[in-house]
């Protein structure tokens, strides 16, 4: 039998090398890593499976439709987990345009040549294919104090980010009410763990707070998030693109609603506890706060019931255990993040909507 293949977009990403790294650890599979190295995309998040032969990596625009098309027919994929995306929604405030570009037009153009490779497979193959798109909780919009988003719950993006990734949504959907693509969706509450770019709020609040820097809390700090191990992400993402029934849409989360300023608080005590002799002790004395986010939605929180019957999915980590292991790691890890805040990011402060005609 002929090993099966994934390819897995933006797989030098956050998200995505986690995916990569949990699959060759825990699948025989193939696996090609397709990523365009943006920014946020990092190479050295993989050294430890760039030897495995099972692993491929090739640099591609999801956007460059020659490409895809000629790497479908390279490696004729059994399963296309989508994770290449812009993420960050300070970004997308500052200057939407790549947002548009990558998520929208670039799911546009891997579904198309998703779409014709398909169609000329055999009948087992196509029955076996799978169109995995990832998404996020954002697309949902804001919580009140009460309640939790659904897979039933109605679209209502505030940001250029999630707004793309609403989009995004919308055309997977319609390729397989349209076309009978098999696709499985999955919308995620807030990742955190090894090898996430600095500009994120948990890396963000770790690596000030090692050097001393103010740590920024937007307005009062009580915006509610949903926060996920992304490893318990990864194992889910698996389970949803091997297991998921085409059309559906599978809500994952961690189970752990904490405001901001909880997040910074406890990474403030866990790094008192793990850096006793730190001349910037106790690390809360750093919180600073600073004008929010424009449109920054009060809370986001998973149901996440459906994964869980359906696929028998749980998190593993709790909030405490996931984030120890986070902060040791960003400790423990120093040349990975200080080789990308030596570079273009520097932690400076985006999405103050400065940009006005930017766009223009």
């Amino acid at each position: 039998m002929t090993k099966k293949t994934i390819i897995v977009t933006g797989g030098a990403g956050f998200i995505g090398s986690e995916v990569v790294r949990y699959l060759l650890k825990n699948q025989d599979y193939t696996v090609i890593n397709l990523d365009k190295l943006t920014y946020a995309g990092n190479l050295t998040s993989l050294l430890s499976v760039d030897s495995n032969p099972n692993y491929h990596f090739e640099q591609a625009d999801v956007c460059n439709r020659a490409s895809i098309k000629k790497l479908y027919e390279l490696y004729t994929p059994d399963v296309i987990m989508h994770l290449a995306a812009e993420s960050h929604v300070d970004r997308s405030i500052d200057s939407a345009a790549e947002f548009m570009q990558t998520n929208i037009i670039g799911t546009y153009i891997l579904l198309e040549e998703a779409l014709h490779y398909w169609q000329a497979l055999d009948a087992d193959k196509q029955k076996t294919f799978r169109f995995h798109h990832v998404s996020t909780d954002e697309v949902y919009g804001s919580l009140g104090a009460e309640g939790l988003f659904t897979e039933t719950s109605p679209y209502d993006p505030s940001s250029p980010y999630s707004a793309s990734k609403a989009s995004s949504d919308h055309l997977v959907r319609a390729w397989h009410r349209t076309y009978g693509l098999p696709v499985v969706i999955t919308n995620c509450s807030n990742n955190y763990g090894p090898y996430q770019f600095p500009e994120k709020l948990i890396p963000h609040i770790i690596i000030c707070a090692l050097q001393g820097k103010p740590l920024p809390i937007y307005g009062k700090g009580d915006n509610v998030r949903d926060w996920l191990h992304v490893e318990d992400h990864a194992k889910a993402l698996w389970k949803v693109a091997s297991e998921g029934v085409p059309g559906e849409t599978y809500n994952i989360g961690g189970h752990n609603e904490k405001t901001n300023l909880e997040v910074v608080h406890a990474i403030c005590a866990a790094m008192d506890k793990l850096l006793p002799e730190s001349e910037f002790k106790p690390h809360s004395d750093l919180i600073t706060y600073v004008d929010d986010r424009p449109g920054h939605d009060q809370r986001y929180a998973i149901d996440a019931t459906r994964i869980e019957q359906d696929l028998g999915w749980v998190p593993g980590e709790t909030f405490d255990t996931g984030l120890q292991k986070t902060v040791e790691w960003y400790l423990n890890n120093r040349d990975w993040w200080q080789a990308i805040i030596d570079g273009s990011y520097q932690h400076q402060r985006l999405g103050l909507n400065t940009h006005a005609n930017k766009e223009s």
